[in-house]
């Protein structure tokens, strides 16, 4: 990430030409990440192989150990219904951080409500949508109704949860079979008359702006599966160049620079720059920028 990367970022924030992307890592320090969560149950449940920390994998595991994935998606909401919150008086928080700005829709494909929360405490008024990714998910019909949601504002942004959220544990994406179902259901949605999965709003949130991937990991299956699947589904996403915040790798200084580039180099030829970091470094860098 370079400094023409900070300057244009800034400018598309403030005039809500952004729409964030938000992942697990912005919850981290409040919510156990998904390594964490995928060794707990792994454990509980005596998962026999070395992947512990895949939580895709782990889930999987859980629905043919207990012969249903509704009950493995309930004990993973679960686990997630801490209580815990993030401080949304940290200007700083990355939650707190992307409520300040104009931006009229955000996506995220976490369970948690913490963006929504976060909007809500900066004295804006969100409504939330569920992608409807299996025929046992439909959108909010009063909402629709009154078309509530469908031209999201500032003041009234939409969040829009592409893999569930926690209030609704059979809409949460999380085995090996939901990812391919939603991939599967992705394609044949956006070659229908009139696609569902990604309405015309969430069309024209990913293809007219540029989007701030916050919270993935190079090593994220999840991010990596997602984002190729939308740059296949969705060509006009790289209209614009983008740009994902990354857990830098671990290891020696030599071994990390050199990943670091491998990373950059595969995510240029999908238009996005990389900031090395946390999500909360990240927003502290930018808090700084803009006051200066």
């Amino acid at each position: 990430m370079d400094e023409g990367d900070w300057e244009r970022l800034i400018f598309q924030l403030t005039k809500g030409a952004c729409t964030p992307f938000l992942g697990a890592g912005a919850c981290a320090g409040v919510l156990p990440s998904g390594s964490e969560l995928s060794e707990t149950l792994a454990d509980q449940w005596e998962y026999p192989y070395s992947d512990k920390g895949n939580l895709v994998k782990v889930a999987q595991y859980g629905k043919m150990k207990f012969g249903e994935a509704l009950y493995v998606k309930e004990k993973i909401c679960q686990a997630l219904s801490t209580g815990a919150t993030p401080d949304f008086g940290d200007p700083a928080e990355p939650h707190a951080m992307l409520a300040r700005f104009p931006l009229p829709v955000y996506l995220t494909t976490n369970f948690d409500d913490f963006i929504v929360r976060s909007l809500r405490a900066a004295g804006k008024d969100p409504h939330v949508m569920l992608c409807p990714w299996n025929p046992g998910i439909t959108f909010d019909e009063e909402l629709r109704r009154r078309n509530i949601g469908w031209n999201p504002q500032p003041d009234a942004p939409l969040v829009y949860h592409l893999h569930g959220r926690l209030g609704t544990p059979e809409s949460i994406v999380v085995t090996e079979d939901d990812h391919l179902e939603f991939l599967t259901n992705l394609a044949f949605d956006r070659a229908s008359d009139e696609p569902t999965m990604l309405p015309p709003v969430i069309l024209g949130a990913l293809t007219t702006r540029s989007l701030l991937f916050i919270g993935y990991s190079q090593h994220d299956w999840t991010f990596r599966l997602l984002f190729n699947s939308l740059t296949r589904a969705v060509p006009g996403i790289n209209r614009r160049r983008h740009l994902s915040v990354q857990l830098s790798p671990a290891g020696d200084a030599a071994a990390v620079k050199g990943l670091q580039r491998q990373v950059e180099r595969h995510y240029g030829e999908w238009n996005v720059s990389v900031f090395w970091g946390t999500a909360e470094e990240f927003s502290r860098q930018l808090l700084g920028r803009m006051t200066t």
